[in-house]
């Protein structure tokens, strides 16, 4: 069995889950009000909460208290990965003559109850230590480096990363060798920067595994994908300088630790709302674009494999196996969820969760759950769990004048739950009408008789396999075939061209040399590697012509663009060169 902690008003206590939902006597509830932090370990088994006078830690699967720590007003509770430390973050306040306070972040070790370390931590943004999965590694931001400790041995510091101003760090989730992925913002034009490294390579840019550089940027999201091969970094700025978004600009770059890097294409403009990695690690989803939002599903070349068309929706959740994905509208939207069979790309349920403000998948992947939390929202607070296929097995609302701040799933390790197939057909609920029907829109006496017209602002696009098909078949098609395809079409199209001039005659053969480029026809050699070649070295000097056209017209042009200007004659060469082997 596995529970629920439920945190609000009346309390804290913990549910069992599907297919019970009774109260779990595993957990003694805890009443009052003062409850202010909880958190599972990451196997589930352990459980820890502050009630106001201390923080206790029990054994869920046994029962029975491990220890109870004197941090009374602690607010953050975070477990090590294997259960050794518990992290506890209370607010900071400074002496009364301006000397610096009590340190206020504290590592307690689970086995004697007793307090490791203390460290002074003002912010409670990325208040916790980073540990490695196995533990052999802890990662602390300070005064904008990172201190890096070994063995959970606190009193020495193992290694350093120092860069100017390193502003954020994510360390990589698995198995050894352990890789950092660090932001640092730019400073006086200099362009803001993402960097990989492995543990403990740190001795400067030549050490780096991937470097990726961006000027949009005034705070990034980095996300390693379960394998450690590539992180996504979503970089927004507070302001859109073309006043098209109220909030802000967001662009999303691929990094891979092999250092290739890429700016992920978005075919929609406007913000980007959601990115999450499959746990298979080789496909992630955007949610992108001004409402309707579209979403996509992209491969590791940041190629397009499935869009899921247009629909009001501003998040994305990968089921824990990977093989569900659902996009939901939540916030100022209605609470619409699709959930995808993500291996067919067949729709499976549109449930509606209205005024939820917390999803999440429960680590058998088979159910969900939504719930309505204050202070977001102070009416209507309760939570409901779902099968993925829509139904509602269980719902709870709590009394008018009480308030529900938390819902929380046990966690379990990878592997604990099969997988299991896919299923279309609504699993049986004995919950009455899931959702009542939206309200219908207004409509003018007149016209309350007559057919109804549409009157949609937009039209929705319908989801779409955007795989590479040949020849309509139902299968991928692999890269050399389409290398093949493109190189026979390439003959194909030199033959007829020859076929033509001869026709035409020598008198037209020979077209003026002031002609303009898209009305000639395009000089092939019959080998596509040259002709690509020769497209790519014009490409090049005409975005010489237009830096040179802009440095005439007196705009103050960057280093690299003079460095461009600077390379015309070579690339003129190169052109002629190839040109005389046609």
């Amino acid at each position: 069995l596995f529970a629920l902690a439920v945190r609000g008003s009346e309390g804290l206590y913990m549910v069992n889950g599907p297919p019970s939902f009774t109260e779990s006597l595993a957990f003694q509830r805890e009443s009052g009000k003062n409850c202010k932090a909880v958190g599972f370990s990451k196997d589930g088994s352990l459980f820890a909460w502050c009630n106001g006078e201390k923080v206790n830690v029990v054994n869920v699967t046994r029962a029975e208290l491990l220890c109870s720590l004197d941090v009374p007003k602690a607010v953050c509770l975070e477990f090590s990965p294997k259960n050794s430390i518990l992290a506890t973050w209370q607010a900071y306040a400074s002496g009364k003559d301006g000397t610096a306070g009590v340190p206020n972040l504290q590592l307690h070790d689970l086995r004697t109850g007793k307090c490791l370390k203390s460290f002074i931590q003002k912010k409670m943004q990325n208040w916790c230590p980073c540990w490695a999965d196995d533990e052999s590694i802890c990662a602390r931001n300070v005064n904008n480096e990172v201190h890096f400790f070994e063995n959970n041995d606190f009193n020495t510091i193992a290694n350093k990363l120092h860069l100017q101003k390193v502003s954020d760090f994510v360390l990589s989730p698995g198995t050894q060798p352990t890789k950092v992925a660090v932001y640092v913002p730019g400073t006086k034009g200099a362009p803001s920067f993402v960097r990989l490294y492995q543990y403990p390579n740190f001795g400067g840019p030549q050490s780096a595994l991937a470097n990726k550089s961006f000027f949009k940027a005034d705070k990034v999201t980095m996300l390693w994908n379960k394998k450690a091969t590539a992180v996504l970094v979503v970089a927004s700025t507070e302001v859109d300088k073309t006043g098209a978004s109220y909030y802000g600009e967001q662009t999303l770059h691929y990094i891979a630790v092999n250092g290739e890097s890429a700016v992920v294409q978005l075919p929609k403009n406007g913000p980007i709302y959601d990115v999450a990695w499959s746990p298979n690690s080789v496909e992630f989803c955007a949610v992108y674009g001004f409402m309707p939002a579209k979403a996509t599903v992209f491969n590791l070349k940041c190629d397009p494999v499935f869009d899921f068309g247009t629909g009001p929706r501003n998040a994305v959740y990968y089921s824990p196996h990977g093989h569900i994905l659902v996009l939901a509208g939540f916030g100022n939207l209605r609470g619409q969820m699709e959930v995808w069979d993500i291996k067919n790309y067949k729709l499976i349920s549109k449930p509606v969760a209205s005024d939820s403000t917390y999803f999440a998948w429960c680590p058998d992947g088979e159910h969900i759950v939504t719930a309505t939390c204050a202070p977001r929202l102070r009416v209507s607070n309760g939570y409901k769990i779902w099968h993925y296929t829509g139904s509602v097995l269980h719902t709870h609302e709590v009394p008018a004048k009480e308030e529900m701040w938390q819902v929380l799933w046990q966690p379990f390790l990878d592997g604990v739950f099969p997988q299991k197939a896919v299923r279309y057909q609504a699993v049986p609920s004995e919950v009455p009408g899931a959702e009542q029907r939206p309200a219908q829109a207004y409509r003018p006496p007149a016209l309350r008789n007559k057919p109804v017209t549409s009157s949609k602002l937009h039209e929705d696009e319908p989801p779409q396999n955007m795989k590479p098909q040949l020849g309509g078949g139902d299968k991928p098609v692999s890269k050399t075939a389409l290398k093949n395809q493109r190189k026979h079409e390439a003959k194909k199209a030199a033959k007829q061209e020859a076929k033509t001039d001869v026709n035409q005659g020598p008198a037209q053969t020979t077209a003026p040399q002031n002609t303009p480029q898209n009305t000639a026809p395009a000089i092939t050699t019959g080998n596509p590697e040259v002709d690509k070649k020769i497209k790519n070295l014009k490409k090049k000097l005409k975005a010489i012509e237009q830096l040179k056209e802009q440095a005439a017209a007196g705009k103050q042009l960057e280093k690299n663009q003079v460095e461009k200007i600077q390379k015309e004659d070579a690339l003129l060469k190169e052109l002629e060169d190839l040109e005389l082997g046609v």
